[in-house]
C-alpha cells in the first residue's frame, strides 16, 4: 500500500502546480472596475504595493474623499494587521487637507508610525504636535507605543503626566500600565493599578477586570481571584461575556478544583450564544476533564446554534478527540467536514494522521493519504511528515525516508514548512550507512532548498562516499566554503575513513 502511493504521486509530479487549485480569485482588470474606494484598496495586500497612486487616481477620477471612508478603511486596514498601508492613507490624509484631520486621527498615526517606523519616529511625531493636538487621545497613543516596547519607566512616567494634566481618565491608560505588568511578570503589581483606579474615580471596564483576575489566577490566589469576579459581577455597567467565566473554569482546573470549574464552564455556556469560538473554548476545557459525552454535546449544539462551521472548528474538535484517543469518533467527524468544506485546508486531515500514527496505525494513514490524492488534491509536506515520523517509530527506515523524500518534493507550494530536526536527523543516519551515493546526494541537495546546510548533511555524504571509496577533497573543500568547521565527530568519521584505506 505505501509504495502504491509513491507511484501513483509519480503520475503527477511534472503537472502545472494550479492542477489542483482550491480557489479561485477575480481577476484584476475586475477590480480596477470598482467605484468604491475601499473595494479598490482592499485587495492590493502586499506591503510592498503603496496605495498613494490608487488614492491620487481617486481624486484624478474627480471622486469625492469622504473622511469617514477614508477613517474606515485605516480602521480596516489595522484590523487586518496592514499597518504599513493603514499608516499610508492616514499620511495621505493628513498631507492632502482634502478633509478634516482631527487629533483622534493623529493618535492612531502616533500608534501605525510605531509599529511600522519604530518608537523614536512616534515620539519625534508626537513632539512635533500643535498644543491643540495634544490631548488625551495623542497622550495615550504614545503610551501604547511605551507599552509595546516593554518600557516600564518610560511608560510610567509618560501616565504620571497624564495624570498631572488630568489625561488619565479613563480606564484605557490603566489598562496599558496592567497589561505592561503583566508582560514583564510584575502580576503581584496590577491589583494596585485597579485599586488606583478605582480611588481615581476611573471606572474599571471589562478589560481592567480581567487581567486582574488573571493576576491572580497565575498565582494560583484563586480566593482573591473570585472576590475581584464577585466584584466585576455586581457592576451594572458592565456585561460580562464567556470569555471571562472560561478563564476562570481553567484556573480551577490547573487547581485541580473540577467541581468548581464545571460551576463556571456552566455559566460560560449560558453566554456563548451563537459564538463558535466560545464553543471552542468549552468544549477544549471539558477535554481537559475528560468528558466526552460533554463535548459531543456542545458540539451538535454548535453546529444547530451557528450558521456554519470553519475549519478551525474542525481543527479543534478532531485534536481534542485525537487526544482523547477516539479515532473512530474523528473518522465519523472528517467525513462530516469533507462533504461540507468550502476550502480544502490539510491541517484538517492531518490532525487524525496524527492519531493514526501515534496508535502504530500507519497503514490506515497511509490508506487514507492515498485516498485523499486519489481525489485530486496534493499533500502538504507535512502530511508526509507526519508519516514519516510513524515509520520511524517503527524503525522502518526505508519507508521514512520515501515520505521524508514526498515532503520535500512538494515543498515549494509551503514555503513556511520545516522538517522537525530529530526526523531528519534519523534519515541522515540511515541514508549514510544504507542509502545509495546517488540517492543521498539528492536527498541532501533537496533538503538544503527547504533548511540550511549544516553539518549533519555533510557527515551523510561523507560517508557515503567512504562506503563507495570515492574521495572526499572536493567535498571536504565545499564544507569549508559553506562555513561548516569540522568537530569531533566529523574528525572520527574520517579517522574511520583512513583507517579502512590504510587496510586496503
Amino acid at each position: 500500500m505505501a509504495s502504491s502511493i509513491f507511484r501513483f504521486l509519480k503520475k503527477y509530479r511534472n503537472l502545472p502546480s494550479d492542477t489542483f487549485a482550491t480557489r479561485s480569485f477575480c481577476s484584476q482588470s475586475h477590480s480596477i472596475r470598482r467605484r468604491n474606494l475601499f473595494s479598490r484598496i482592499s485587495p492590493l495586500g502586499h506591503p510592498s504595493i503603496s496605495l498613494v497612486p490608487v488614492l491620487d487616481q481617486w481624486v484624478e477620477e474627480g471622486m469625492k474623499v469622504k473622511d469617514v471612508e477614508l477613517r474606515r478603511i485605516v480602521r480596516d486596514l489595522r484590523s487586518r494587521k496592514r499597518f504599513k498601508h493603514a499608516l499610508e492613507v492616514s499620511e495621505w490624509m493628513s498631507s492632502k487637507g482634502l478633509c478634516p484631520f482631527l487629533p483622534g486621527d493623529c493618535a492612531v498615526q502616533i500608534d501605525l508610525i510605531g509599529k511600522v517606523r519604530g518608537l523614536c519616529s512616534a515620539e519625534s511625531y508626537f513632539n512635533n504636535l500643535s498644543e491643540q493636538d495634544k490631548i488625551e487621545k495623542t497622550y495615550g497613543a504614545l503610551l501604547n507605543c511605551y507599552v509595546r516596547e516593554g518600557l516600564i519607566d518610560k511608560s510610567l512616567a509618560h501616565m504620571q503626566k497624564m495624570k498631572e494634566l488630568g489625561f488619565a481618565s479613563n480606564a484605557l491608560s490603566y489598562n496599558g500600565i496592567m497589561c505592561l505588568y503583566t508582560r514583564s511578570d510584575q502580576l503581584d503589581k496590577i491589583p494596585d493599578v485597579l485599586s488606583e483606579m478605582k480611588k481615581n474615580g476611573v471606572s474599571p471596564d471589562k478589560f481592567s477586570y480581567r487581567v486582574c483576575i488573571n493576576s491572580y489566577g497565575v498565582r494560583s490566589d484563586l480566593n482573591s481571584m473570585e472576590k475581584v469576579l464577585e466584584e466585576m459581577e455586581s457592576q451594572v455597567h458592565i456585561s460580562i461575556d464567556w470569555t471571562t467565566y472560561a478563564m476562570v473554569a481553567n484556573f480551577y482546573q490547573k487547581a485541580g478544583a473540577h467541581k468548581k470549574s464545571l460551576v463556571y464552564l456552566k455559566k460560560c455556556e449560558e453566554l456563548v450564544e451563537k459564538d463558535a469560538l466560545g464553543y471552542n473554548y468549552l468544549i477544549s476545557l471539558y477535554s481537559n476533564l475528560g468528558h466526552r459525552e460533554q463535548m459531543m454535546r456542545l458540539w451538535n449544539l454548535q453546529k444547530a446554534k451557528c450558521k456554519k462551521q470553519i475549519n478551525r472548528d474542525y481543527i479543534t474538535m478532531l485534536g481534542l478527540l485525537v487526544k482523547l484517543g477516539e479515532l473512530e469518533q474523528c473518522e465519523k467527524l472528517l467525513e462530516e467536514w469533507h462533504s461540507s468544506c468550502e476550502f480544502y485546508d490539510f491541517r484538517v486531515p492531518n490532525i487524525l494522521l496524527i492519531g493514526y500514527c501515534r496508535k502504530g496505525l500507519i497503514e490506515k494513514a497511509v490508506e487514507m493519504l492515498h485516498g485523499i490524492v486519489e481525489k485530486g488534491k496534493t499533500p502538504t509536506p507535512n502530511s508526509w511528515a507526519i508519516i514519516a515520523a510513524g515509520y520511524l517509530d517503527r524503525q522502518d527506515m526505508e519507508m521514512a525516508f520515501e515520505c521524508m523524500k514526498e515532503a520535500v518534493a512538494v515543498r515549494a507550494e509551503n514555503k513556511g514548512w520545516r522538517p522537525k530536526p530529530e526526523v531528519v536527523l534519523s534519515v541522515l543516519a540511515w541514508l549514510a550507512d544504507n542509502g545509495d551515493l546517488e540517492e543521498v546526494e539528492a536527498f541532501v541537495s533537496s533538503l538544503k532548498t527547504v533548511i540550511p546546510v549544516n553539518r549533519e548533511m555533510y557527515h551523510s555524504i561523507i560517508k557515503a562516499y567512504t562506503r563507495v571509496g570515492k574521495d572526499l577533497d572536493r567535498l571536504l573543500q565545499s564544507m569549508k566554503a559553506d562555513n561548516i568547521d569540522k568537530d569531533e565527530e566529523t574528525e572520527k568519521i574520517l579517522s574511520s575513513t583512513r583507517s579502512k584505506i590504510d587496510m586496503r
